[in-house]
């Protein structure tokens, strides 16, 4: 149990240092098309050379269908649109406010759930909802007397972001859940890339940018973004159980912010740091009730 939860916090603090590595590379004159390209490009050799190991030790996957596995290729280029309009957010807005318009996918996945199953969101949740949307406009600035200047684009590539991060999430239980957590990764993987570099051709390969600084920080967004996010919730999500992976990744929000504080000398302001505190209170109430549910409705199972 405590290794599933330690691995879980530690892909939650992963993705959450993502956005201070691409501002730190676009600091330095890298595109987004060379920030997303180095990120699933490297991803995808460290992933498949893990599968390719593996499979030279014989410890080779249940059988899946080769359309099963063209599922979980396209299911990827879901991750690969969260990754370009995250890191397109990222360029124009502060860093500690994409992450707070990424963590949207929480109340965009319940309007989603709602619309395409026909599932209304219970009391518990509506309450979650209405209090990450304050929270969100405590840590965005919106009562502090003035109207921020933020880019109305970034704000909007932002909340694309979470959009298709709720996709994802809808979706990445359909299929392939017998595999390797190191083969499904990379399958999603695959489809990222596909997509990432038909929109962005890898002229990094061939333009020598690699080698004048652009490797450091592909390899660093490919190992945090692309290789131990998927691999610990795969592996520690199954340990721990939905609900307390969802308090557990919450903590991608305060490491973003503390992050963008720290490292790039963002100013955040305290009403800011109180709105991030809402959301996670929000975040947390609202999975230690289902968590409680879960438990009252197992005993009442064995009563």
């Amino acid at each position: 149990m405590f290794r599933g939860i330690l691995l879980v916090f530690l892909g939650a603090c992963s993705f959450g240092i993502l956005s201070t590595f691409v501002k730190l590379a676009y600091q330095e004159g890298y595109t987004l098309g060379d920030v997303t390209g180095t990120q699933v490009f490297f991803g995808f050799v460290i992933l498949w050379s893990i599968v390719l190991v593996r499979h030279l030790m014989g410890r080779r996957n249940l059988g899946v269908s080769a359309m099963n596995k063209l599922k979980l290729v396209a299911m990827g280029t879901s991750t690969g649109l969260v990754s370009i309009f995250y890191y397109k957010c990222v360029q124009a807005v502060p860093a500690s406010i994409a992450i707070l318009l990424l963590m949207q996918f929480t109340w965009i996945s319940l309007l989603l759930e709602a619309v395409i199953k026909r599932k209304m969101p219970q009391f518990s949740q509506v309450i979650m909802v209405l209090l990450v949307l304050l929270g969100t406009a405590m840590a965005g600035r919106l009562f502090s007397g003035a109207i921020p200047d933020f880019d109305l684009a970034g704000v909007g590539y932002g909340l694309l972001a979470a959009a298709c991060y709720s996709v994802f999430l809808m979706i990445n239980g359909a299929a392939g859940n017998n595999l390797h957590p190191t083969t499904k990764s990379a399958l999603l993987l695959t489809g990222a890339t596909i997509l990432v570099l038909s929109i962005f051709p890898p002229m990094f390969l061939v333009n020598g940018a690699l080698g004048d600084g652009l490797f450091k920080w592909g390899l660093l967004l490919g190992v945090f973004g692309t290789v131990i996010p998927p691999l610990f919730f795969a592996y520690g999500i199954p340990r721990t159980g939905l609900a307390l992976s969802a308090i557990l990744s919450s903590a991608e929000l305060p490491v973003a912010v503390a992050m963008s504080y720290l490292v790039l000398q963002e100013e955040v302001w305290t009403v800011q740091w109180l709105g991030v505190a809402l959301i996670l209170v929000a975040i947390i109430a609202s999975n230690l009730n289902r968590l409680y549910q879960k438990q009252k409705n197992k005993k009442l199972a064995t009563a």
